[in-house]
């Protein structure tokens, strides 16, 4: 696909990073309103006249929920519950739907997919037709109201007009995911740009850490149960629906209370970026998690996603050096019914 980003007047830095000659990028999303391509985000349609009942026999979410803006999480997994993508799905028409996952994960998690499909009357797609922006701010709803003509839909739920549409993610300031075609971005682009300022989508990933929301990329598929990035305190599994592929491994370590591993946020005294599945040690070099996401805030920190066991541990911690300090979560680890959420606002 063409990138489209160099249009916007973004830098491209790698596959899943874009950046901006804006100073203090992460500082801009606490004083300002900001507007993001993000580029490390993609889209599988699954489309077809099975396509719920297909999507249904392999997701954690309840597809019948999935109906008047209700946008939820959902997770894919292994036959041993390990999970190979997690996901927010969205209902587009009664016969079609969207997976919104890390880019990286939309052609493995159809390779998957394949296999089953086979019995099923539906098609897979890689919407690679269709761009995302990121608006972050106390002004974010206003300007959904005003420069797209949506009304501002609830958290995950969301909102449509025309061939846009508008997700509500959590975050510590208002946060709207918006899809469109590429046709348009551009437009829409020199619209906000007037009243928000073009930052990387570094600072989108930012405030996915700050929210506790670890998304999978292709690196650390069947690594993890879907708990242990507490997806179930997230509303991204039912434990309502029937089968689905790894249901009953999840759901067991549910009911047994088997999870041993849990994300937690951390920031480090330092500003170097550790990599994706370096070790958090204690003081005898004695590793007891991994780093799941790694970002840099608004005071050149790093905050960091860890999946960290759930054993006391003695002693301070690190990552590469740096001293490891664990910050509370925005939400209590314990289950959320998805079935709960459709009318909460």
């Amino acid at each position: 696909m063409t990138d489209w980003t160099h249009r916007l007047g973004a830098t491209r830095v790698d596959d899943s990073t874009v950046t901006f000659d804006t100073p203090s990028p992460a500082r801009q999303a606490l004083d300002t309103t900001t507007v993001s391509p993000l580029v490390h985000l993609g889209i599988l349609e699954v489309t077809g006249a099975d396509a719920e009942r297909f999507l249904q026999g392999q997701a954690s979410a309840q597809l019948e929920l999935v109906h008047d803006g209700f946008a939820p999480l959902a997770c894919f997994c292994t036959p041993k519950g390990r999970l190979l993508a997690n996901a927010q799905l969205m209902r587009i028409d009664d016969d079609r739907f969207w997976l919104l996952l890390d880019d990286s994960l939309v052609q493995p998690l159809k390779q998957h997919l394949d296999k089953f499909a086979v019995f099923y009357k539906v098609e897979m797609i890689h919407r690679d037709d269709i761009a995302m922006l990121g608006l972050i701010g106390h002004d974010a709803p206003a300007l959904l109201e005003a420069k797209l003509d949506m009304a501002p839909p609830a958290l995950w739920h969301g909102s449509v007009n025309g061939d846009m549409r508008a997700l509500r993610h959590p975050g510590p300031r208002p946060r709207l995911l918006i899809c469109l075609p590429l046709a348009m971005t551009e437009r829409l682009w020199s619209d906000l740009a007037l009243q928000s300022t073009p930052v990387g989508n570094d600072v989108w990933r930012l405030h996915d850490i700050q929210a506790g929301l670890g998304w999978l990329s292709r690196s650390q598929q069947d690594t993890y149960l879907p708990q242990m990035l507490n997806w179930e305190a997230l509303g991204g599994i039912s434990f309502k629906k029937g089968c689905y592929t790894g249901q009953e491994v999840v759901a067991r370590a549910h009911f047994r209370g088997q999870v041993k591993k849990r994300l937690v946020r951390a920031q480090l005294d330092g500003g170097a970026l550790p990599a994706k599945g370096t070790a958090v040690e204690d003081g005898n070099g004695k590793s007891h998690g991994e780093v799941f996401a790694a970002e840099l805030d608004a005071y050149g920190q790093a905050e960091i996603l860890a999946v960290m066991t759930t054993r006391d541990i003695d002693g301070p911690l690190t990552v590469d050096g740096q001293r490891f300090k664990t910050l509370k979560l925005p939400y209590a680890i314990e289950r959320l019914d998805p079935e709960s959420m459709p009318t909460t606002h």
